[in-house]
């Protein structure tokens, strides 16, 4: 399996204020003094053994952003206390804009109803309405405002996503190989029924990186120098809040 990130309380620890949970979408209220996210948000998906997982922990230790896997995303799903400390970093008007946004992406059809589903929809649209983050996976991309998202693809040749299995889950050919077909055809699922998508809708992506040909260190500088870039087209101030590694 990839490389995995800090506990999930370890990452949430920086916050310790109490706030309100999540609550549903208000039909048309548009928020006051909140025209949308102030920084940018980094949406990357990936094929099973790419190292994804692996490229966004080192671009957020290049930015200085903090990183929202499918561990940590699943963490504040259930955890109420943990989802109100993120509340409480929000800037004023931050919660009605992304209700408005998850009202308008449920009029449009481009997410489930399933309670579940806009329930990740609307956590998801409120890490990014704090911005300067990265969320990896769970169709984050296919949710967020194209102009403060940069949405990345992380892709590999087959035979070295095979490899990276049987190395690190100690299988066989044959079983890396079902193991990476399981995880494709899984997370193709969840983004089809969850947001009417699909993952290899190419055209949908801002940037496709292959980390079997470039590696992973140059994958995640590729990602961060679109990102600066990105930050420019879109008038907001210089990402990088830490020295690059």
């Amino acid at each position: 399996m990839e490389v995995p990130p800090a506990p999930p309380n370890e990452l949430m620890a920086d916050t310790e204020l109490p706030g309100p949970p999540m609550h549903g979408y208000r039909g048309d209220e548009r928020p006051l003094g909140f025209a949308g996210p102030k920084g940018m948000t980094i949406a990357l998906s990936r094929e099973a053994g790419s190292q994804g997982s692996t490229i966004a922990e080192k671009v957020g230790a290049i930015l200085g952003w903090q990183v929202f896997n499918q561990e940590v995303l699943d963490y504040l799903m259930a955890d109420e206390p943990g989802r109100s400390r993120l509340l409480a970093e929000l800037p004023s008007g931050a919660q009605a804009w992304a209700d408005a946004q998850l009202g308008r992406l449920q009029q449009e059809r481009k997410v489930t109803p399933d309670t579940d589903g806009v329930n990740l929809a609307r956590l998801v649209l409120m890490i990014a309405a704090r911005g300067d983050a990265i969320i990896v996976g769970r169709g984050a991309g296919f949710l967020l405002p194209l102009a403060t998202t940069l949405h990345v693809r992380v892709v590999a040749p087959l035979a070295e996503r095979m490899s990276f299995f049987a190395q690190s889950l100690r299988l066989t050919r044959e079983e890396a190989a079902t193991e990476v077909r399981n995880r494709d055809a899984s997370r193709e699922q969840f983004v089809a029924q969850t947001m009417f998508r699909g993952t290899n809708e190419l055209a949908e992506y801002d940037l496709i990186v292959n980390s079997g040909r470039l590696g992973v260190e140059t994958a995640a500088q590729v990602v961060s120098a679109a990102m600066r870039a990105k930050h420019q087209a879109a008038g907001i101030a210089d990402p990088v809040r830490s020295e690059p590694l």
